[in-house]
């Protein structure tokens, strides 16, 4: 038997965002290539639907011009607070939830979905960020879940800082603070659909828990 701590509060369908949150998507999360010049659109047939910026944000991000993305594109043009790359699990994580046609890669509209989620959460990353350090410690971690619905532990709170930063076990960075939130945000829905009289508890068996840790994992 399982049960869910923190209650269900604060998901929304489109971002897993707090209550209230209103997405701002910003430009500056993306850092495009030295000395790079947008290049002429020929060749890559642009939406109408993708806005111009999101765009030449693409075409600076896709070095191969093969007019996708994989996930190692993704991480040149990604930097965290502590100026080092996203991670491979974080990049990985965005791309395959983005990847509507499977294939292990993004074209630019799906490229304009995760362009926006990134700076949702970039801008929720901040909030929390009190002391604009660029990362956030145990108690902001614990102010961030607990605006979005969550009531976890102390002990908890710190288990999760200590498995995301191995280093120090002190902080966590925004890729970290991303892939932790959509790893809750999956677990949360999962236990959701057997929690079928939202009692918060649910009993499961042992290949239907492994079952969930799987699909879950990055």
């Amino acid at each position: 038997m399982y049960q869910n701590p923190g209650g269900y509060g604060g998901y929304n369908q489109g971002g897993f965002a707090p209550r209230g949150y209103a997405p701002q998507p910003q430009g500056g999360s993306f850092t495009p290539p030295a000395g790079y010049a947008p290049p002429a659109q020929a060749g890559y047939g642009q939406a109408p639907q993708v806005h111009p910026d999101v765009q030449s944000w693409f075409q600076a991000v896709d070095k191969d011009r093969s007019g996708q993305i994989t996930w190692e594109e993704l991480q040149s043009a990604l930097i965290n607070g502590q100026g080092e790359r996203f991670s491979p699990t974080a990049c990985k994580l965005m791309i395959s939830m983005f990847d509507s046609d499977r294939n292990g890669t993004i074209g630019v509209n799906e490229f304009q979905s995760l362009y926006n989620y990134i700076n949702q959460w970039l801008a929720v990353f901040k909030n929390y960020d009190r002391d604009q350090s660029g990362s956030i410690d145990e108690p902001e971690l614990a102010q961030a879940f607990q605006q979005m619905g969550f009531r976890f532990s102390p002990d908890f709170i710190k288990f999760l800082i200590a498995k995301s930063d191995i280093k120090t076990r002190s902080r966590m960075s925004v890729d970290q603070f991303i892939v932790i939130c959509i790893q809750i945000q999956q677990f949360t829905e999962a236990f959701k659909k057997r929690d079928t009289e939202m009692k918060g508890v649910v009993t499961l068996g042992f290949e239907d828990f492994l079952s969930i840790a799987l699909s879950c994992s990055p």
